[in-house]
């Protein structure tokens, strides 16, 4: 049964609306966290080393793509608030297409560029080759996770969190069984890994278009409305590519700051690898409560329920800081536990790097509470090019501590790149999000 975020409690519904998506983004990460410790199980601390050097990379790729199919839908969930069916389909329908097409554009595309962009960040050349392997396996799933990403973003427009939930949970399955067969029973090493991620993205992606095409009441998608059409690619394009670059700006910084880490060796590398998927781990509800609100903020800005959404951010920030509060204090006394798994035996180097890591983040972690709050809530109301503007904020952060910092007080300085991207971030969120707060309010009280 889908959610009803037009009406009733504001928090609750969003709440309820967002455990699905938190549970789905869990799944999701398990693709890379099951990777990550079969690989270094069972090949090695080189073969870890080398699908985390290629983190920052695989982000600017896929990262690209699947910005653009986020703000393909925004139109979708607007027009479904406003009760405008027809239009709704319409968006639905033409960003089904395009989102192939661009996914089959930016595979052939990264797979050109994988190698001189593996040379650009100094990648070791003990793990170049498999990291090379590794990620060009993945770059052939881009259009299925293009697929995936947008058949679950168009369900949850209209109010549906759980579906992607199920069917997640069946890919992820799949994933785990694929890469004990072909990691450790076949001995393929991270190219197993990397064929285990992407057939199990297709079977998500598979599932969910079935539903969307089939199953979803809500949805009237006709052969006619899955034809691009260039006045509704472009309006969607335009809401797509400033999500997308930032994206891919951010995406930058962090393949300029994985060059200075890559510095320090490999041992380095694979502790900040580890460190940085407990991280990843402990956004899930923060990340799961802003797509939430997205979704919530969208509806009810093509309803014209302003006074509801500006009630609704002020409630979900206040939780969101709680909540990165809490996540500060498991980060600091699990966290390292946590990295552990990632290991055959104890490496003092890896722990050592993980624990700096994890400390500096946990120092700081109140500030990505306001970057998800914020970022996402922009997003929902169309104003994407706020996170443009924020994601070179990132950018800025990260270039700084790689090219002046780090020379100067070593590791330390990579440890608080991320709080230093996060805090030029939501410098531009909060000015530009208290300017629409005086216009709703100033529309909402009639004036």
């Amino acid at each position: 049964m889908k959610n009803d975020l037009l009406t009733g409690n504001p928090i609750k519904s969003i709440i309820v609306f967002a455990l699905p998506i938190m549970g789905s983004s869990l799944f999701q990460y398990s693709y890379g966290l099951v990777d990550n410790i079969i690989v270094g199980r069972f090949v090695g601390t080189d073969a870890l080393a080398a699908v985390g050097n290629v983190g920052s990379i695989n982000g600017f790729i896929i990262g690209t793509a699947l910005g653009l199919t986020s703000g393909f839908t925004i139109p979708v969930a607007q027009s479904f608030g406003a009760n405008d069916r027809k239009r709704m389909n319409s968006y639905a329908g033409n960003s089904i297409t395009i989102s192939l097409i661009i996914g089959v554009v930016i595979a052939v595309v990264a797979h050109i560029l994988s190698m001189p962009l593996l040379r650009l960040i100094d990648t070791p050349d003990d793990i170049i080759s498999i990291s090379a392997a590794y990620v060009n396996i993945l770059y052939c799933a881009v259009p299925i996770q293009m697929a995936q990403n947008n058949f679950n973003a168009l369900a949850r427009a209209v109010g549906e969190s759980k579906k992607p939930l199920y069917f997640l949970v069946v890919s992820v399955c799949v994933n785990l069984i694929l890469d004990f067969l072909f990691v450790g029973y076949f001995k393929w090493g991270v190219v197993g890994a990397a064929w285990a991620t992407a057939i199990s993205q297709l079977t998500s992606a598979v599932l969910a278009g079935i539903y969307v095409l089939k199953y979803n009441k809500e949805y009237e998608i006709t052969k006619a409305e899955l034809k691009p059409a260039w006045n509704i690619s472009w309006k969607q394009l335009k809401l797509g590519i400033p999500l997308s670059l930032q994206f891919t700006i951010t995406s930058i910084g962090s393949m300029i700051l994985q060059t200075a880490v890559n510095g320090f060796g490999s041992s380095v590398i694979a502790g900040f690898t580890a460190a940085g998927r407990v991280e990843q781990v402990l956004n899930i509800p923060m990340s799961g409560l802003g797509v939430a609100n997205m979704t919530f903020v969208s509806q009810n800005y093509g309803a014209g329920n302003y006074d509801r959404i500006i009630k609704s951010v002020r409630r979900i920030f206040i939780l969101d800081i709680v909540i990165s509060i809490v996540c500060s204090i498991v980060l600091i006394t699990a966290g390292p536990s946590v990295v552990t798994l990632f290991m055959t035996e104890y490496n003092e180097s890896i722990m050592e790097a993980a624990k700096h890591y994890l400390t500096a983040i946990a120092q700081c972690y109140s500030l990505v509470a306001i970057l998800f709050v914020f970022r996402n809530t922009l997003q929902g109301l169309g104003f994407t090019y706020a996170n443009m503007i924020a994601g070179a904020g990132e950018f800025c952060g990260r270039i700084a501590v790689a090219l002046i910092f780090t020379p100067l007080i070593g590791f330390n300085a990579i440890c608080y790149a991320g709080p230093a991207a996060w805090l030029l971030a939501d410098i531009p969120l909060l000015v530009i999000y208290l300017s629409k707060q005086r216009q709703f309010k100033k529309i909402a009280k009639g004036d």
